[in-house]
């Protein structure tokens, strides 16, 4: 029996390990469906459709798969309006590095270029959020193209896009299909001149910090020992929390926007400072001083600040080369402070905002984030929506070095933190999910909610209710604009999520919350916990310029002008606790 070229491309998947597919079916994809219909689902060794209520819930959710596993996910959308949806979650699943795969069906071939109904460019469009994108003209053409999307999106990590008009999907395959080329990927091995060249910087340097990124991945004991025959303070990106945070007695926190702890003093003050597998985009929070950078990829070198010493390799083998070649440096005087700062600033700055507040309304959000912490699971995947949720997940979760936490941390998505949870908790049945959602958020893609009652996930979502767009309210007051037009009205998310078969409880009692928290997680199917959170409660980074700080003046004396001095008080009482203290 004739086979199409449909089920070609499915069984080429199945080849690859590809275990699902997410989407929402229709016209132009239906023959990918059917023939995924044919597979009998992964009970049956074949593949299941995973039906979401938005495209881009879709890729968001494939992302999450292939950044928490490695292995190759996909996500699909329609000709025109549906693979245009796809497009934002494409864009963070690439910057992620995710192994993506992405079938964008089209319209039929032979309209193409007639301004047809539904018509777009998909092969053009998503050129800019992949490392591959390609349309399929016949059936002779097709296992060929797939292969190489495949391999594009696992040898380079990023977003494979597949173009296929719906009429060729339905053609009979006619062409062989090509073996899976599994590989493991490669280590590289710096140059053993560039290894020696960081050696002597280190070597004639007084003070050394590191700032650690997510390419520490793999290399967490190896970083600690160079920390400690250094005596470097261990600085780290948001996406490197998972791998540089836990059994770290060298951890000065993270800077940037999000920072907290002695991070910032720690880099600047450094005569040397080592970025080791971080591409940190914020150069404003990078200092000027004698920096050496370590990183696989080599168009990364150099491009956020200027380096001295650039090595191209992976971190791990680089400090198996680098680690005899270093002499031990005596004086922990430079350590010592940053360690003594940064235990200064958290017991009594980030952590001290979340004592005695247990009947304090409205809930601090600090505090319902640092009891979170302590009642999820020691393995639970954390998904954090763009926005505060980002702060507060960076400041209070700890990795524990078998915790998750994902974000749309390159790419700065809102409305991620579902559909990210969604994909996570598919490809981790067994394993306890949060999504940390913000109201904002969540009301974004709120169907998504339907998405998994469909599919009775036990997702715990965590909604930091505080009627407002907080990052982008910070984000005015120190341009020294008044926030405007950042209030979400108020929602019952809880009432909401109880509708579609959830657990939910919606908390306005800071005492409540611990329990809260117990009650949902133990809870067989999905839940939902609603918290009312502070509104005026925003995040101040760990350094604040003095052109913040005049920013912020004049905000708060436009605040008053315009709608009172009890709003600005108020603020401004919600907010001394994120000032940091020396």
């Amino acid at each position: 029996m004739a086979k199409e070229l449909a089920n070609q491309l499915i069984e080429q998947l199945q080849a690859a390990g590809v275990q699902r597919i997410y989407g929402i079916v229709g016209d132009s994809l239906n023959p990918i469906v059917d023939a995924v219909r044919q597979t009998g689902g992964a009970k049956e060794g074949g593949i299941d459709w995973a039906h979401v209520r938005h495209e881009e819930a879709a890729a968001f959710a494939a992302a999450a798969e292939a950044q928490l596993t490695g292995k190759l996910a996909v996500c699909a959308g329609s000709c025109g309006p549906g693979n245009l949806h796809l497009i934002n979650g494409l864009y963070d699943a690439n910057r992620s590095g995710a192994p993506v795969l992405a079938i964008a069906s089209h319209i039929p071939s032979k309209q193409i270029g007639s301004s047809f109904f539904q018509e777009t460019h998909p092969d053009r469009l998503f050129n800019e959020c992949s490392v591959y994108s390609e349309m399929v003209s016949t059936a002779e053409q097709a296992p060929r193209v797939v292969h190489s999307a495949i391999q594009h999106a696992l040898g380079l990590g990023g977003v494979a896009v597949v173009t296929l008009p719906g009429d060729i999907a339905g053609l009979e395959a006619t062409a062989p299909t090509p073996l899976p080329a599994t590989f493991r990927r490669a280590t590289l091995t710096p140059d053993p001149a560039s290894v020696q060249e960081l050696a002597d910087a280190i070597n004639n340097a007084g003070k050394v910090a590191i700032f650690a990124g997510a390419g520490v991945e793999g290399a967490h004991d190896e970083l600690i020992a160079l920390a400690e025959l250094i005596n470097a303070p261990i600085g780290h990106s948001l996406r490197g929390k998972d791998f540089v945070q836990y059994n770290n007695p060298f951890d000065i926190g993270m800077t940037g926007l999000l920072g907290y702890g002695a991070a910032a003093e720690g880099i600047e003050d450094a005569d040397l400072l080592i970025l080791l597998g971080t591409d940190f985009p914020y150069d404003q929070f990078l200092p000027e001083t004698r920096t050496a950078q370590v990183d696989r990829a080599a168009h990364r070198l150099g491009r956020r600040t200027d380096v001295d010493v650039a090595v191209h390799g992976d971190v791990l083998p680089t400090l198996a080369a680098l680690m005899p070649l270093l002499k031990p440096k005596k004086s922990r005087r430079f350590l010592d402070q940053m360690l003594k700062k940064h235990d200064r600033l958290m017991n009594k700055s980030v952590r001290a905002y979340t004592r005695k507040v247990e009947k304090k309304q409205p809930i601090h959000p600090e505090y319902a984030a640092s009891l979170l912490d302590q009642v999820a699971a020691e393995d639970a995947i954390f998904t954090a929506d763009t926005g505060m949720c980002n702060v507060w997940t960076a400041r209070y979760i700890n990795p524990l070095g078998t915790r998750r936490l994902i974000g749309s941390y390159l790419h700065g998505s809102m409305a991620n933190a579902l559909p990210h949870a969604i994909g996570a908790q598919l490809a981790y049945p067994g394993r306890q999910v949060v999504s940390v959602s913000g109201d904002g958020g969540l009301s974004m893609l709120l169907g998504e909610l339907i998405t998994v009652a469909a599919h009775k996930l036990p997702v715990n979502v965590v909604v930091f209710n505080n009627s407002t767009l907080g990052m982008v309210k910070l984000e005015m007051l120190v341009d020294g604009l008044p926030d405007f037009g950042v209030d979400v009205p108020d929602a019952d998310y809880a009432a909401v999520a109880r509708a579609l078969g959830f657990h939910a409880v919606r908390v306005a009692d800071p005492a409540l919350i611990e329990g809260a928290y117990r009650a949902a997680f133990a809870h067989p199917g999905p839940s939902l916990v609603e918290l009312i959170t502070d509104p005026q409660a925003l995040s101040l980074p760990p350094k604040i310029s003095g052109t913040q700080v005049l920013g912020f003046a004049t905000a708060m004396s436009k605040v008053v002008l315009n709608r009172g001095a009890g709003e600005a008080v108020s603020m401004a009482r919600s907010n001394l606790r994120n000032i940091p203290r020396r």
